[in-house]
């Protein structure tokens, strides 16, 4: 039987945020921590995960896309009661899920832009 995590698209909606973070940690984390104050030799070493970025991010685009079916299904797909066809919740999933959707796109146009800066 399947969990109500899983028909909402929630576990998959994790999974792309986190693939997300891991592939913008490289290049955006070092300059968002220094914007913030943080500093220290530590802060390079996040560099060490450039190489795996294709990776996370693919992985994100994967688990996005599943997300996606499943929490901008129409809510007449839902049965009464699941967590899916309560309004509330549905919108916070969405508004999660375009949180998600803009760290990717930051992942992703970052390296374009970032040669603005130096």
């Amino acid at each position: 039987m399947e969990k109500t995590s899983d028909k909402t698209g929630l576990r998959a909606l994790l999974t792309g945020g986190f693939a997300a973070l891991l592939a913008s940690t490289c290049c955006l984390g070092p300059l968002v921590l220094i914007t913030l104050g943080f500093s220290g030799a530590w802060i390079s070493q996040l560099t060490v995960l450039q190489p795996y970025q294709p990776i996370f991010i693919g992985a994100a685009l994967v688990a996005l896309f599943f997300a996606g079916k499943r929490i901008w299904r129409p809510a007449g797909r839902c049965a009464p009661g699941e967590v899916c066809a309560l309004p509330r919740v549905r919108r916070a999933y969405q508004l999660l899920y375009v949180g998600v959707c803009a760290l990717l796109l930051m992942a992703l146009v970052f390296p374009l832009i970032a040669p603005q800066f130096y």
